[in-house]
């Protein structure tokens, strides 16, 4: 008995993704046909913010629930790099977990210097999960004040 199959091409491209996704080492995003919810296993990258002041640019990331010994910041070539590591909780036997949707696992985030940073001085500090970078400016880049006299 021959059976007919409808051709669906958006489940070819989703089948195209979750390839794609797993040769970049990323998990597959997983459907049910079910009315259940669609769940994928997050990637964890930490969210940062960059300002800038006259005397120096401040990158802020947060990093919860990650010790300070497995958070690394290099500077190489006029690339900063932050990498570290979030383990998972040790399991309870008598716990129940229904979902986890946190990421464990390695991350790395990487930042191209600006010319003007005086790579020498460049420290951090991590408190209370919010990694902060301080990258001082050269005495050339920060503004200077000019007295104008008028006769």
């Amino acid at each position: 008995m021959n059976t007919l199959t409808r051709w669906d091409p958006y489940q070819e491209l989703d089948d195209l993704q979750n390839r794609l996704s797993y040769l970049f080492g990323r998990a597959p995003i997983k459907k049910n046909s079910d009315n259940q919810e669609a769940l994928s296993v997050p990637q964890w990258a930490p969210l940062v913010d960059i300002s800038e002041d006259e005397n120096e640019y401040l990158i802020k990331a947060e990093l919860p629930e990650v010790k300070n010994d497995k958070v690394k910041v290099s500077l190489q070539n006029d690339v900063l790099s932050i990498t570290g590591e979030r383990n998972y909780e040790k399991e309870e036997k008598n716990k129940k977990v229904h979902r986890i949707e946190r990421a464990y696992r390695s991350f790395s985030r990487t930042f191209t210097v600006p010319e003007d940073t005086d790579s020498e001085q460049v420290s951090a500090e991590f408190k209370e999960g919010i990694l902060k970078v301080h990258l001082p400016k050269t005495q050339k880049a920060k503004p200077k004040s000019i007295d104008v006299k008028v006769n």
